[in-house]
């Protein structure tokens, strides 16, 4: 995964509690196997509606989603990540996640970044007023600004995660840190045991 140092941008203001995975990425869209094309799908059904704030030209090209509280509960699917990274966000912020959609943003490199209601409250009103108001995210210093409208805030990020996003690092990348040693132990395993090719 690309490291996540800095997301700066403009941001989509999502007015909406309690958005389960199943509206992020709709079941219909699940048949793909592979991990692109899903932006294509994020909100499918509120994106027929043509006011919907996704359809408003203003906020193309934000890398930044501003959300409600309670943002990715339902089911554990990965593909609602997937969809909101294949659209082109780079962070999502909320005064709540789910625990399973937190832990699947930080594992491709989408910062969740866990705002106080008041915060939340105060940067979903000031991006839907000014849809060219800058929003920088550092996940170094685990900081949230909008110098524009006044907001500062810090966000909750534990060390493992805060590093694993700064250095691009997602499973395999773990895993691989560590080839020596498994190719070390595969040298000296017993044939008998079972392997995988």
């Amino acid at each position: 995964m690309e490291p996540r140092r800095i997301v700066s941008g403009t941001a989509v203001p999502l007015d909406r509690s309690d958005v389960d995975t199943d509206q992020i990425i709709p079941a219909q869209w699940l048949k793909r196997v592979e991990r692109t094309g899903f932006g294509a799908g994020l909100f499918a059904a509120w994106r027929d509606d043509p006011a919907f704030v996704l359809n408003q030209p203003r906020y193309r090209g934000a890398t930044v989603l501003v959300a409600g509280p309670n943002f990715g509960t339902g089911s554990s699917r990965e593909h609602a990540v997937w969809a909101l990274e294949d659209y082109g966000f780079q962070a999502v912020v909320s005064p709540r996640f789910a625990d399973i959609f937190r832990t699947n943003c930080t594992k491709v490199g989408l910062v969740p970044v866990q705002v106080d209601p008041g915060t939340g409250a105060a940067l979903l009103q000031a991006v839907a007023a000014d849809s060219g108001l800058v929003v920088t995210i550092d996940v170094a210093r685990r900081t949230l600004s909008a110098p524009a409208a006044g907001i500062e805030a810090g966000f909750p990020l534990d060390d493992f995660t805060r590093h694993r996003l700064l250095e691009g690092l997602d499973d395999v990348d773990l895993t691989l840190r560590h080839a020596d040693a498994i190719d070390a132990y595969e040298r000296t395993r017993r044939a008998w045991l079972p392997v995988t090719a």
